[in-house]
């Protein structure tokens, strides 16, 4: 392979297909480290459809001091990497499950759907602005078989439900029967790895101990991902067992919540790793099956709508707290992914929210937020008056000046997001 060639994206190709790699400081342009280039800058937008259970997450006390709450204790290692907000919300969206085709865009939706018309997606915004510096100008990820990007014209974007076939247009670039070659070595247990490693090990002396580091941590990741491809692709295909019982709810497809995330979650510390985009959304499951989660025997939506039941809330707590765990588990990816002296963390803004407040009253009201990295002042507990919320726009304006783009006004907007500031 002629590295003098490789400037600001790197590949390695064998078998018809293609791997992109991270960046990798011995092939940044001479004298970049020496300029007052700004940061790479991403965003990571994740919606829990169901909301989540405010008592649970946010603490009593406001500001730097506060006690660590149930669904923010997983997170502990990582209290001054973010913010927990309360009090926000969409002021024009109705009470009701639709909220979710303006969570990213904010237009007014009344309750009744009749004549609703979205607007842009704060993705699809920024994509406009840096999208044609990546790959991928965006992904929209679901596993709701719906998603979250809008258009300027109000059309849906159609999202990625399939991460395999993310993975695929990602990293084995080919032509089809390449790619499906390729699959179906994956499947008989050969990585993509070994079709490229005589160009990897070519690589090595140009590479220094970063680098090398570097690039272990991310082949390390891409055997991850694939494992769990084929094991996924393989429970697909085999047939279930039968069971002189009634059908249960919770089956591998449909109601594996925090498998999914996972997946999810891999794929997109993937795309981020190698700059294959910037700007990442994701809908995560949010369906009335049973989650596969220990201890858990009612349905995801009626657990969401408790209506103050001790003993739905007990189980939901569960649910969401598995939730946490893998947000706690991007995070540290993201935080150990070295980037030309910063971590992945520090310019990835990681956004966790829900257009619930409280699934129970389908309220829109006091949606939840947790917002890490991307290079704020963090350890707080940012809160407003729930009961006269600021726009949540005010963050997506806040958002969109850290990624590097001038605005000053999105959606339902004021203004930015007050007490949220940029790092020195």
């Amino acid at each position: 392979m002629n590295t003098t060639r490789l400037t600001r994206r790197h590949f390695l190709r064998g078998a018809g297909v293609t791997l992109g790699l991270p960046f990798l400081e011995c092939y940044a342009p001479r004298g970049r480290a020496a300029t007052n280039a700004q940061p790479i800058r991403r965003m990571v937008c994740i919606c829990t459809p169901l909301g989540l259970h405010t008592p649970h997450l946010y603490p009593k006390e406001t500001g730097k001091d506060y006690a660590l709450t149930p669904y923010l204790e997983p997170l502990a290692d990582f209290k001054n990497d973010f913010s927990v907000i309360s009090g926000l919300s969409h002021p024009d969206v109705g009470s009701s499950h639709d909220s979710i085709y303006s969570f990213l865009t904010a237009a007014p939706h009344p309750e009744i759907r009749a004549g609703f018309r979205n607007s842009i997606s704060l993705d699809q915004f920024a994509a406009q602005k840096i999208g044609g510096l990546t790959r991928v100008s965006s992904l929209s990820l679901s596993a709701e078989g719906f998603g979250l990007s809008w258009t300027r014209s109000g059309a849906l974007v159609p999202p990625d439900l399939w991460p395999a076939s993310v993975f695929a247009r990602l990293f084995l670039e080919g032509r089809p029967d390449e790619v499906e070659a390729q699959t179906r070595r994956l499947r008989n247990g050969k990585s993509i790895l070994d079709t490229v490693s005589e160009q990897a090990k070519r690589m090595a002396p140009a590479m220094g101990a970063r680098d090398r580091e570097k690039v272990d941590e991310y082949f390390t990741s891409v055997r991850e991902l694939e494992q769990r491809m084929v094991t996924a692709q393989e429970w697909a295909l085999k047939p279930k067992p039968k069971v002189d019982a009634k059908p249960l709810q919770n089956n591998m497809n449909s109601a594996d919540l925090l498998g999914k995330t996972k997946l999810l979650f891999e794929l997109t510390h993937l795309a981020l790793q190698t700059d294959s985009t910037r700007l990442v959304n994701m809908l995560l499951l949010g369906t009335s099956n049973v989650p596969l989660v220990p201890g858990v025997t009612m349905g995801h939506h009626d657990l969401s709508h408790h209506g103050q039941d001790p003993t739905k809330i007990e189980q939901l707590k569960k649910v969401e707290l598995g939730k946490m765990k893998l947000v706690q588990e991007l995070l540290t990816k993201l935080k150990q992914t070295k980037e030309e002296g910063d971590t992945l963390l520090d310019r990835t803004m990681v956004f966790f929210s829900s257009n619930l407040g409280s699934a129970a009253s389908h309220s829109t009201k006091d949606l939840p937020v947790i917002l890490a990295g991307g290079g704020f002042k963090y350890g707080q507990h940012l809160a407003f008056d729930p009961k006269n919320c600021p726009p949540l726009s005010n963050l997506y304006v806040s958002m969109l000046q850290r990624l590097g783009i001038e605005a000053d006004k999105f959606g339902s907007s004021t203004g930015s997001l007050t007490g949220l500031e940029p790092a020195a």
